[in-house]
């Protein structure tokens, strides 16, 4: 059986026909910069996030470094990060001149751990960017008592975790600003680049408006210094369909998960993922960990099975960040994580029989008598 790691086979063909009408109306508007598509998915994405505004920019990464300048966060600042995740969480960081301060995970969820955040901080620091990593909601009621007992800004990466909660409240709607991507393998995905601030304060969705817009709240007067990091008309008519879908793949995504843990379970030589207690997990990817990952991804490949890593290589180790003079043990739950990591297939659509096969995979490379 050939099962890739991500497939959009299913979910594309379930919104097609909607897909290509939204087309057809913004290729006939004429209108497409910043028009109605875009003011309309706004509004359905801060409902969606359960906040007051939404303000779409040209991909995740710049929506983490706009909301970062918006709070006027500058060299000579420093911002808490965690060891573990995607690159671009530290480089929004370093766009803006600051200094990323790496903070462990915890090891069983792999989001960073409250517990080790307040050490990190200094009379430098001026924000906090958790990150809800592989789909599961950080804890995200003590991060943000730290941080308003420090008088910090939190800005949520959201790129992970569209529909995740803690304590009953949704990823994207805690921090004072979250930065959201929308690139096409996420959970919502556009069809390209794409990314969203929310925040539920108006003064500073208006400034994030004007810096993405050139400066500019009115053509050809500029305000300030700004960029062109606008969300594009025809990703927002696209997203705009699948925001309609994305409760209904979620619940595919978590039937999926829950069914992988069902079936590896009992399987001795892997850890599986873990759930803080009042988190949810939307499972943007299914990660286990084993001691013998490389080999288990050669052989789940000559299987037929698509699997990736999730990431190889920790930030601190990275050759972008060797001025930071880092060195390896330097964080060594991040470290751990990166040697033993793999992501199995997941995407809305994937079958229980695809499901079973992969299990049955695993099995056996780690019980050569159990037929796969």
């Amino acid at each position: 059986m050939k099962i890739p790691f991500l497939s959009f086979a299913d979910s594309n063909a379930q919104i097609k026909s909607e897909v290509l009408q939204a087309f057809e109306a913004f290729f006939d508007s004429s209108w497409y910069v910043l028009g109605d598509r875009v003011k309309q998915f706004e509004k359905e994405y801060a409902a969606y996030s359960q906040t007051k505004f939404s303000v779409g920019v040209s991909n995740g990464l710049d929506a983490l470094y706009l909301a970062l300048k918006a709070f006027d966060i500058k060299e000579g600042d420093e911002v808490i990060v965690p060891s573990n995740t995607y690159i671009a969480t530290a480089l929004a960081v370093s766009y803006t001149g600051a200094m990323p301060v790496f903070v462990e995970p915890n090891i069983h969820t792999y989001n960073i751990d409250p517990a080790n955040i307040e050490a990190a901080v200094t009379s430098k620091t001026k924000a906090i960017i958790p990150v809800h990593l592989y789909g599961q909601c950080c804890e995200m009621d003590a991060i943000m008592a730290i941080a308003r007992k420090h008088d910090l800004f939190v800005i949520e990466d959201n790129a992970q975790a569209h529909g995740a909660s803690y304590n009953n409240k949704v990823t994207g709607s805690f921090g004072d600003a979250n930065g959201i991507s929308f690139y096409p393998g996420k959970n919502l995905g556009a069809l390209g680049d794409a990314g969203a601030v929310t925040t539920n304060d108006e003064a500073l969705a208006t400034k994030l408006a004007t810096l993405r817009n050139y400066g500019s709240q009115k053509k050809y007067y500029n305000e300030v210094i700004g960029y062109n990091m606008r969300l594009d008309e025809l990703q927002a008519a696209v997203l705009s369909v699948k925001l309609k879908y994305i409760n209904e793949w979620t619940k595919q995504r978590q039937a999926a998960g829950a069914t992988y843990t069902q079936l590896l379970t009992n399987i001795p030589g892997i850890v599986l993922p873990q759930i803080a207690t009042g988190a949810t997990h939307v499972y943007h990817l299914y990660v286990i960990r084993t001691e013998k990952r490389n080999e288990l991804q050669a052989y789940l490949n000559d299987k037929g099975v698509g699997t990736l890593i999730h990431y190889p290589v920790p930030m601190h180790l990275q050759e972008a960040y060797a001025s930071l003079s880092y060195k390896k043990g330097d964080f060594p739950i991040a470290e751990e994580i990166a040697d033993t990591v793999l992501s199995l297939p997941m995407f809305p659509g994937i079958t229980q029989e695809q499901i079973e096969y992969v299990a049955n995979c695993i099995a056996g490379f780690f019980n050569p008598d159990t037929k796969a």
